[in-house]
């Protein structure tokens, strides 16, 4: 008999989220498919939100309670130090590293502010990413690809993350074109 629960693969399957800096903006964009093994469950999530009092961006890929509970802590961790992404965000990794509860959650995130962007995952890594542009999910490397391939042209950060995450769409069958974007003015 065919076992029909999917093995749990890692944090970094089954989406795609890309967060561009660019002129004066961070977009920071995700696809809305949800898919359990080789099934679409949902077409529309939506994966990118903003958190705090509106003045981060948040983006996941990976189990969806998993970055529930990481946004609720992350939220929890800017209360704790408002206006310091990067100190909440190091607080945040902290936590995920070392409490046996949070280290089992499967999920990545990227993050951003008027100031900075990064990437968290659950080994403890916060990496701030170089020419402003990073990726994460199952078609995060197709759509890194094509948003850095843009970034060179004068196209807007809105326009490079929108393109981006269909061209990722055209090559991975677990991003679809149902796209949320969010952005804030950068400084």
């Amino acid at each position: 008999m065919q076992n029909t629960i999917p093995d749990r693969a890692g944090p970094w399957h089954g989406t795609t989220i890309l967060t561009v800096r660019k002129g004066g903006r961070v977009v920071v964009g995700g696809d809305g498919q949800v898919s359990i093994g080789q099934t679409i469950i949902k077409s529309n999530a939506r994966k990118v939100r903003r958190l705090g009092k509106g003045d981060v961006i948040g983006g996941f890929a990976g189990a969806t309670a998993d970055a529930f509970t990481l946004f609720e802590r992350l939220e929890s961790k800017l209360e704790q130090y408002p206006g310091q992404l990067t100190r909440a965000a190091v607080e945040l990794a902290k936590d995920w590293r070392t409490d046996r509860y949070l280290r089992r959650l499967e999920a990545m995130m990227i993050v951003a502010d008027r100031d900075v962007s990064l990437v968290l995952t659950g080994t403890g890594d916060v990496l701030e990413p170089e020419a402003g542009i990073m990726a994460i999910g199952s078609g995060g490397n197709y759509a890194l690809a094509a948003a850095r391939a843009l970034f060179e042209t004068d196209t807007d950060a809105e326009t490079i993350v929108r393109r981006s995450l269909d061209i990722a769409a055209d090559i991975c069958v677990y991003t679809n074109r149902n796209v949320t974007l969010e952005a804030l003015t950068a400084a």
